[in-house]
């Protein structure tokens, strides 16, 4: 897959990005919202082998602006509900709608390419901004979890689900 537009390229993650992908988990700026504030080791030979495993059925996705790797996104689908994630890990390219321009990319490549009948997401209750983009794009809250999990603090966190189907996308 490849996806781009005038300003962003969403592509397949390579061999070439674990690098990139295994900084970006071990910053706990990057990651406090997905409960771990100090950051995941990832083993990069096991992320290797995952990517190299991959299929159209679930994959990571990296997205690039100006030639330069800003983020990413995966998704994951079975029975024809994606469940998926973006992450924009340069701050710099942070609330400038490159995270709602590359959600509405992938969000057609999902209904109209793949197929899937709905998609489906989370995020942390504290992400108001993240909040904002899913439902400005037309997702639905759909249950609120209440100290859902605990972070790697030992502090309970809280999490949103949202739900999006074709008929509902605002894009």
């Amino acid at each position: 897959m490849y996806l781009s537009s005038k300003e962003i390229i969403i592509r397949h993650a390579t061999i070439s990005d674990v690098q990139t992908l295994c900084k970006w988990w071990a910053d706990g700026e990057v990651m406090a919202h997905a409960g771990f504030p100090n950051g995941i080791y990832t083993d990069s030979d096991k992320l290797m082998d995952s990517i190299r495993n991959e299929t159209d059925s679930a994959r990571r996705l990296i997205i690039e602006i100006d030639n330069k790797c800003v983020g990413e996104m995966n998704y994951a689908i079975k029975d024809k509900v994606a469940e998926i994630g973006i992450k924009i890990c340069d701050f710099t390219y942070q609330e400038k709608g490159y995270g709602t321009k590359a959600l509405k990319m992938l969000i057609v490549y999902l209904f109209d390419d793949l197929k899937v009948e709905k998609i489906i997401l989370d995020t942390n209750i504290n992400n108001t901004r993240a909040q904002h983009v899913y439902e400005k794009l037309g997702f639905k809250r759909i249950a609120t979890r209440i100290n859902s999990f605990k972070n790697q603090l030992g502090v309970f966190q809280s999490s949103i689900d949202y739900e999006l189907i074709k008929e509902d996308v605002l894009i």
